[in-house]
């Protein structure tokens, strides 16, 4: 067990606007992405990529927005490993307060088959991108490394000491394919650890095709890098990528058994979701951790016995902590237990048989295999009690 106090800052940086917003269905006006960028910077994150102002003059209008309002996080835009993305990014953003993220080509698959170019092509086109950006006056400029986790370990040294020397601040390792195990992805940090030391900064970039992205950013946090790579509801290409609000939590809860936390407002981040899923059209999920409409919301008997006398018998992630609500809900599968809870609450001595009977009629038979609130039921309940005279003198 690690002690609080030694515990290490992860800096949070999220791609939600980038990343998360080129996947399909996902498209942001500017004003929109600059709302979106105001809210998760209020979340505290410290880096907000606006991103890709050389893609088309939607995105280099956000960037300029973006640039302009934030107050607190400083902002990323993206720029493949040519000077004209560099160029045109440093137009969008200026300096001050920017960090350009040079996309770097990481697999020889992706080298062949994608660029059509040679490794010393690719090593040489990422420093020189990285000069130039220097030479613009960008004060930080960071290296995403796309394919990382299936490039050659070669190659991937050469891009890294390459862009260092050329004047990089971050290597991004990215698990573009979402393909590494947790302990293969820890393996691979520590070898760019190797390559890189502080204060070359490290930061993790995994994607959820195996649904491992966020266990792959803990073992790669843990393994040495410095920063994660998120969106928030992880959002993002095929499957998505590493959910903010799930490192968030994770670490608000491990941080002295994993030793590393981020300052994260766990509260606010439901809210900032919400309006991100109305702005894309998302619907929400039902059973995402954190997010889904019912993260903390049951129907089963067992547990809502459970809930009803302790909560935290089934609920080891609070739902207050994160401006959540918990949910009972009423079906098939609720037990007598919370009718007895509904009964107590209103204030009718009732027996066993009266109970079974009222299971029947409210839940049973009416309900079936649909849910409902439990204040709808305890609604129901009490216009039953009123009917048959039972609430009189109560």
């Amino acid at each position: 067990m690690q002690n609080t106090a030694e515990a290490r800052r992860i800096s949070v940086f999220d791609t939600t606007l980038r990343d998360g917003e080129q996947a399909p269905g996902n498209a942001l006006t500017p004003q929109q992405k600059l709302d979106i960028a105001l809210r998760i910077e209020a979340l505290g994150v410290d880096y907000i990529e606006a991103g890709f102002p050389a893609s088309s003059p939607s995105e280099f209008r956000a960037a300029q927005l973006i640039s302009r309002n934030l107050t607190r996080a400083r902002f990323t835009t993206f720029a493949r490993a040519v000077r004209q993305d560099v160029a045109t990014a440093v137009e969008a953003g200026g300096t001050e307060n920017h960090q350009v993220q040079v996309a770097a080509t990481g697999s020889d698959m992706h080298l062949r088959h994608k660029r059509g170019i040679t490794r010393e092509q690719g090593v040489a086109e990422v420093a020189d991108a990285v000069a130039y950006a220097r030479s613009l006056g960008v004060a930080e400029v960071s290296v995403g490394i796309e394919d990382a986790s299936r490039g050659e370990h070669e190659l991937l040294r050469a891009i890294t000491e390459g862009a260092i020397e050329a004047g990089a601040t971050c290597i991004v390792v990215a698990d573009t394919s979402g393909a590494l195990t947790p302990e293969e992805y820890a393996g691979l940090i520590r070898t760019f650890r190797a390559w890189a030391p502080a204060p070359i900064r490290i930061a993790t970039h995994c994607h959820q095709d195996f649904g491992l992205s966020l266990a792959n950013a803990i073992a790669g946090l843990q393994a040495g890098a410095d920063e994660v790579q998120a969106t928030l509801g992880g959002i993002g290409e095929r499957a998505g990528n590493t959910p903010l609000e799930e490192v968030a939590a994770l670490l608000a809860y491990k941080r002295d058994r994993l030793g590393i936390y981020t300052d994260i407002d766990l509260a606010a981040m439901y809210e900032a979701y919400t309006h991100l899923r109305k702005a894309i059209r998302l619907e929400e999920p039902r059973n995402k951790a954190i997010f889904g409409t019912y993260a903390f919301g049951t129907a089963a008997g067992i547990h809502q016995q459970g809930l009803l006398r302790n909560p935290a018998t089934y609920e080891y992630v609070e739902p207050a902590r994160f401006g959540r609500e918990r949910s009972i809900l009423i079906g098939r599968h609720s037990g007598r237990a919370v009718l007895r809870h509904l009964v107590d609450e209103i204030g009718v001595s009732v027996d066993e048989a009266r109970i079974d009977e009222l299971y029947r009629v409210h839940i049973a038979e009416r309900v079936g295999g649909d849910c409902e609130d439990l204040s709808v039921l305890k609604e129901r309940l009490i216009k039953s009690f009123e009917g048959a005279g039972e609430l009189v003198g109560t």
